[in-house]
């Protein structure tokens, strides 16, 4: 093992026990103090609004290999899937997802499947469709499935590259909202140009506290304040002891 990955694994678990610090402190407070991001806050309101109208709400979760580092965003999407799916599924029309890899599909399958039974209520594998394998064959199959449905509102939330710009226009002509989020620049760029709620960098991974999905989302967030703080810190004291001749 070389430097590097020594560093890389003495990173991870140094960020792991703020996590788990940090939950344990913040069980001994009442609320929670995040900064306001209205994407998610119009999110809750559509979400509402689509159970009220008796619309479907679509979660289309890209399509990030779910071994490789775009895993990570592709966990952020399944965990809003489960929390949505926790609080639509006992509508007349429970939330649909998208995929284009077949392990994110079958997990996506699996999350509908957990909050069904969570609920009480039959499961229906159809909930967590693979639409294609492909950046184009998935995106034309994701928007003829926006078409033929009624679609209150559409979560993009994933590993998404150019192709997503057609998602988002066939979202965008259902006149729901249209909330964005990726790890891809490229992606990022298009549905800040097009979606009605883009999110950007790191509010894609603030998913899951932001929707209540579980305390350690929360705890998450807090210890990554904490590592960016520390690194702040790290980073000026190497500049003056730079200045100061002592490095």
């Amino acid at each position: 093992m070389n430097g590097l990955n020594i560093l890389g694994l003495i990173y991870v678990l140094i960020f792991f026990g703020l996590i788990l610090g940090t939950s344990i402190f913040l069980r001994t407070r009442e609320g929670r103090r995040l900064r306001d991001i209205p994407a998610f806050d119009r999110l809750g309101r559509a979400i509402g609004l689509a159970v009220e109208a008796g619309s479907r709400l679509h979660i289309s979760l890209g399509r990030g290999h779910m071994l490789s580092t775009q895993s990570a965003v592709g966990f952020v999407g399944l965990s809003i899937l489960g929390r949505i799916a926790r609080s639509t599924s006992i509508s007349d029309r429970p939330p649909v997802s998208t995929s284009g890899e077949g392990s994110l599909g079958i997990l996506s399958q699996d999350t509908q499947r957990d909050a069904a039974k969570y609920l009480g209520v039959e499961s229906d594998p159809t909930r967590g469709r693979i639409t294609g394998l492909t950046p184009y064959s998935y995106a034309a199959g994701t928007l003829s499935f926006i078409q033929e449905e009624d679609i209150g509102a559409n979560l993009l939330i994933g590993s998404f590259g150019n192709e997503v710009a057609l998602i988002t226009d066939a979202a965008e002509r259902t006149d729901g909202m249209t909330l964005g989020g990726t790890d891809n620049l490229t992606g990022q760029a298009v549905m800040f140009a097009t979606a009605q709620e883009p999110l950007i960098g790191e509010e894609t991974y603030a998913g899951g506290a932001y929707l209540d999905a579980g305390p350690m989302h929360v705890a998450s967030l807090y210890a990554q304040d904490i590592l960016r703080w520390i690194i702040i810190g790290l980073i000026l004291i190497g500049a003056i002891l730079k200045l100061l001749g002592v490095l």
